[in-house]
């Protein structure tokens, strides 16, 4: 039987809001800190800000909202404040967080084609490992949390170094996005970047094809994607 997915190697997926509608748990423990802080929750703009970014973004946004200077936070009260926002989130993770439609099946039907996956996210291993507990281990050759990088997303570094570890060139992968942090960092990587928006919309771009839902896509479909993008490109 031919391989219906002659040209894909690998897939690099998003956590938050991807495979999982952990958000909305974000959500929560941002505005339980922005009460930590002494402020009121967060506007809906700034939240809007935060989402798909790494902790140095939100912690920066929440600091600018409770009236503070980011650049002037005392080095040690901003870990410290770091520090209390991942215990809060990781309060939340242990109860739990539901799938993104889809994204089980797809994670199953990768795994069953022999299709190498990457998880790729802006949140820390120790959170990761409790959402592992959710979606399951067995269906990622790696692992690319937000504290193991640099410069995370919106950089490239996240998806340049997910596509490293699975062995393949970026150009040969599909990134899977819900944010306009995340896709950007996957298209500046050069890979194929399937949008699939959760909480925000995210503008079209040349090496972007949007879907409105993971539930249906196979990874034929992934295959069909990383044409489509490479014939525009």
């Amino acid at each position: 039987m031919p391989d219906p997915t002659p040209e894909l190697r690998g897939v690099l997926l998003d956590m938050d809001g991807t495979l999982i509608d952990s958000e909305k748990v974000w959500e929560v423990a941002l505005n339980d800190l922005m009460k930590h802080l002494g402020a009121d929750p967060l506007p809906v703009e700034a939240r809007r800000e935060s989402v798909g970014g790494s902790l140095d973004s939100s912690l920066r946004i929440c600091f600018r909202e409770a009236g503070r200077d980011p650049d002037t936070v005392p080095p040690d009260e901003y870990r410290e404040t770091g520090e209390w926002l991942y215990d809060r989130a990781g309060e939340l993770f242990a109860h739990g967080v539901p799938w993104r439609p889809g994204a089980r099946e797809l994670l199953v039907a990768l795994r069953v084609e022999g299709i190498p996956a990457a998880l790729v996210t802006n949140t820390i291993r120790v959170l990761v490992t409790r959402a592992l507990d959710t979606l399951g281990p067995e269906h990622f050759t790696a692992i690319v949390p937000g504290d193991e990088v640099a410069a995370p997303k919106p950089g490239p570094e996240p998806y340049l170094r997910g596509a490293e570890l699975l062995g393949l060139d970026p150009a040969g992968c599909v990134a899977v996005e819900d944010s306009p942090t995340g896709a950007l960092s996957a298209e500046r990587a050069g890979c194929a970047v399937l949008v699939v928006p959760c909480e925000l919309d995210v503008p079209p771009g040349e090496r972007r094809v949007q879907r409105s839902t993971l539930a249906g896509v196979t990874p034929a479909e992934l295959g069909a994607i990383l044409r489509e993008v490479r014939a525009r490109t």
